[in-house]
């Protein structure tokens, strides 16, 4: 209240006996914004969310900023406040009627809460696969700047050389070769399986995992087939069974791979827009740390570890994150920062 300034304590002041929804509206004053919306203390988070969003929606707003509410003074718990303004956010993002809020924050001034919101989402992710992309995805365009549409890749084919085994009957009658023919087919199909993998994750597969396919192909009796066609990708893959199961197990571990580096990304991403790490560069300035290190740095700290590996211009140093000071193996010492984001803005 202090930084909007004495304008917007007067315009509290006037509308203080006009609540209407528990909330009153009044001009960005000093601070970086147009307008803004002051709740009424009170237990439901997700109802008042809720409310601020459709308030938004009404006046043609474009984007909202929201606190961690009631995590100050209130002294809600972070992880069941996570979990309700998440759900308030998911439902009014999932409404076909929402046309003008575009985009919406939350500003997280303590980073030691930042564990409780990524675990609220993550949370809601591995609970329920089938609706991963209509929300998780939905989420992450309006918390992070979506990113540009990839180009569109090409479908992938894996070749596969056959080679084919020829099988001569004999027999002393024709339904003595008709029954053998037919005992052969049904033994070699006994040993025919197929399984399919569905997952939107496929689409990323890169040249390593398509070496990878590729080499599984060669050495185990399958063959693999992707279509890019269908949503979510699928590949199938089909041969004698026992290698049809292998491959099947080596496809999820590939898939979980880049998932838990998509979701490192993300979590990096979200560390740096709160704090950033960094190291001293030319000309007396300070260089930042790459987002996966400032991630690491930042973790390290709220788990009050004392010390930090890093590598800086390739070589390693032990960091001090009391003092803030790294040592490299020949006792080099140089100071670090951290510097927080965001401080008094919402």
């Amino acid at each position: 209240m202090d930084a909007a300034g004495s304008q917007v304590k007067g315009e509290c002041a006037q509308y203080a006996g006009k609540l209407q929804s528990g909330f009153i509206t009044t001009q960005g004053g000093k601070l970086l914004c147009s307008k803004i919306i002051h709740l009424i203390h009170g237990d439901n988070v997700k109802s008042q969310v809720s409310k601020v969003l459709h308030e938004c929606e009404l006046k043609m707003y474009k984007s909202v900023a929201f606190p961690a509410i009631g995590t100050g003074q209130a002294g809600q718990n972070p992880a069941k406040v996570a979990d309700d303004m998440l759900d308030a956010i998911v439902e009014f993002a999932s409404k076909r009627s929402v046309q003008h809020l575009k985009k919406i924050k939350i500003v997280i001034f303590q980073t030691h809460m930042l564990t409780d919101f990524y675990e609220s989402m993550k949370k809601r992710e591995d609970s329920d696969p089938s609706t991963k992309e209509s929300w998780v995805s939905l989420l992450k365009s309006w918390f992070w700047a979506k990113k540009q549409s990839p180009e569109k890749k090409k479908p992938v084919v894996l070749e596969k050389k056959v080679d084919l085994t020829t099988f001569q009957i004999c027999g002393e009658s024709q339904k003595n070769v008709e029954a053998t023919e037919s005992w052969i087919k049904n033994l070699i199909l006994k040993e025919q399986f197929e399984n399919y993998i569905s997952d939107e994750l496929i689409e990323n597969f890169d040249e390593r995992e398509i070496n990878t396919l590729a080499d599984l192909q060669r050495r185990k009796h399958v063959t693999i087939q992707f279509d890019n066609k269908l949503s979510p990708p699928c590949i199938k893959i089909s041969g004698i069974s026992r290698d049809v199961c292998f491959v099947y197990v080596e496809v999820q571990k590939m898939i979980k791979r880049i998932k838990d580096t998509e979701e490192e990304r993300s979590k990096a991403e979200l560390v740096y827009n709160l704090v950033e790490w960094r190291y001293p560069g030319s000309n007396d300035s300070f260089v930042a740390f790459d987002k996966l290190t400032n991630m690491q740095l930042e973790d390290a700290k709220i788990a009050k570890k004392k010390h930090l590996t890093v590598k800086i211009n390739k070589k390693n140093y032990k960091v001090d994150l009391n003092t803030l000071q790294a040592n490299d193996d020949q006792g080099k010492t140089i100071n670090i920062q951290r510097v927080p984001k965001n401080e008094g803005k919402l």
